[in-house]
């Protein structure tokens, strides 16, 4: 053979051939999937995961935690203030898969489904330990699966009492709220008060204070946590309170979107069932500290504060049961199941 008829190859283009073989030769990287924003919305103020109204701190703890244990692969935005959308508008969203998260007090979903109202039935929770209980009773286990139909996952079960901020006399007993135009914060709370012979406004809890300033509300019952961030000490010369005992307890979970949930990683699931019911315990604790709190702010405000009776207790929740109880367990047979389970829970 003539070794001048051998076409010979370059030096470089033989170092890039070579190059390219080790490369396809080579196992192929693993790739790490882009982090996962999360979007977290609720009405109530804004603040740091140490300072200010507990459930945007609880919100904050929940998501800092999440995205450690997912190491990043969840990432989390907090809308505090309604600032991302509407009040009224959450449940509707979260449903549809166009919210991702909230904390939300659920009765305001109540017109979409009629069942959630029983989560501000007043008189039929009348103690923390008691709600506590509804999560793993099957009053908890029916009102869970409903949502979950429906598109909505209860996240962290969150309870809070409230106490009653008023103008012009203090709203203690049935017989006080007679003639006064009262915010009660969801249909079975005005029926109530109805019953006793005041007129309702409806206004969500970021809505208070002007109502209370402007003279369209003279009273209005909200969690301690709100009567105390939404300043309403400034607008109310008479308190009486949910420390220790009261007739109004409200169910303020956080959420999330079923299609949201399950479009996550098996691990990342894990992750937030577990920190969701991880938080349930400052839920608790930053619950009742509230409670007495809002007790300390009224008082140095100089408003006169109340506690309330077992006697004034029993009398709203006597008020109560002849007509929101009545009136919930008459819209359909899914309520009326849902209240008598409730009320086997003691």
């Amino acid at each position: 053979m003539n070794l001048h008829s051998i076409v010979s190859v370059p030096r470089p283009v033989a170092l890039l051939a070579a190059s390219a073989a080790i490369l396809l030769a080579a196992p192929t990287p693993s790739v790490r999937a882009d982090p996962k924003t999360i979007k977290i919305s609720h009405q109530f103020p804004g603040g740091t995961i140490d300072e200010g109204d507990f459930r945007d701190r609880l919100v904050r703890r929940f998501a800092q935690e999440v995205e450690k244990r997912t190491n990043g692969g969840l990432k989390f935005e907090i809308y505090p203030g309604s600032s991302l959308m509407k009040t009224n508008a959450q449940y509707s969203a979260i449903r549809k898969g166009a919210l991702d998260m909230c904390l939300l007090p659920l009765a305001y979903a109540g017109g979409e489904m009629p069942e959630l109202n029983m989560t501000l039935m007043p008189g039929l929770v009348t103690s923390y330990e008691q709600g506590a209980k509804w999560r793993t009773a099957p009053v908890g286990q029916e009102l869970s699966k409903l949502m979950e139909d429906k598109g909505v996952m209860i996240v962290t079960w969150i309870w809070q009492a409230g106490g009653m901020a008023s103008r012009t006399a203090p709203v203690i007993e049935p017989d006080s709220a007679k003639g006064l135009k009262i915010r009660g914060g969801s249909r079975e709370v005005d029926l109530m008060f109805k019953a006793a012979g005041a007129a309702v406004v409806n206004l969500p809890s970021n809505e208070i204070y002007a109502g209370m300033q402007t003279g369209a509300i003279d009273a209005a019952i909200t969690s301690s946590t709100s009567l105390i961030s939404f300043r309403l000490s400034e607008v109310s010369k008479f308190l009486a309170t949910g420390r220790g005992k009261a007739y109004w307890f409200m169910f303020e979970p956080l959420l999330m979107s079923k299609s949201v949930f399950d479009g996550l990683s098996k691990d990342q699931q894990d992750a937030v069932r577990a920190v969701g019911l991880e938080m349930e315990k400052f839920a608790l604790e930053q619950a009742k500290a509230d409670d007495q709190a809002v007790a300390d702010v009224y008082t140095k405000a100089g408003a006169k504060v109340v506690d309330l009776s077992d006697d004034a207790v029993e009398k709203w929740r006597a008020l109560a049961r002849d007509s929101a109880w009545k009136d919930f367990a008459g819209r359909n047979a899914s309520c009326a199941h849902l209240i008598q389970l409730a009320q086997d829970v003691k």
